[in-house]
């Protein structure tokens, strides 16, 4: 049996720019009631009302099947800043998109966990959220970089 894979060569994936990475968990646990799957349909929609679908600001998505955090669903996890939010209604979903993935400053009423942070921190952790453009972190802070992400871009 000789094995054919060596001969094949494997070829690079490409992915275009994006400042931020919006992960949602469509899992059925998170909501049963279908509401994760309808909020990640919707996202195309709201990221091109909102320009972020090219130019430096530009958001990727992915639907994900469990974020084992099967509470307090629809649940979303913003990249690079590692905020996870819960409860993102439609509603909800237009602050993060207005605040956040536009203006770089995390929606705090609506977070539950920030990479970096102790969930008892309370907002008092300098973690990459708070590296958004319109920061003063951005400028100061030595865990964020030029482009403002707190991390890769």
């Amino acid at each position: 049996m000789s094995d054919t894979s060596s001969d094949t060569p494997v070829i690079k994936p490409k992915v275009g720019e994006y400042r931020r990475h919006i992960l949602v968990c469509t899992g059925e646990r998170c909501t049963g009631d279908g509401a994760s799957q309808a909020l990640f349909d919707s996202l195309g929609d709201k990221f091109k009302a909102a320009g972020l679908t090219s130019g430096p600001l530009r958001v990727k998505r992915t639907r994900a099947s469990c974020f084992a955090a099967c509470k307090g669903g629809p649940i979303v996890c913003v990249q690079p800043d590692g905020t996870w939010y819960y409860n993102v209604t439609p509603e909800n979903m237009d602050r993060i998109i207005d605040q956040h993935l536009r203006g770089g400053r995390p929606v705090e009423d609506l977070v539950f966990h920030q990479a970096g942070c102790s969930d008892d921190d309370e907002g008092a952790c300098n973690a990459p959220a708070a590296c958004g453009p319109t920061s003063a972190a951005a400028a100061t802070s030595p865990s964020c970089n030029s482009t403002g992400a707190g991390g890769a871009a």
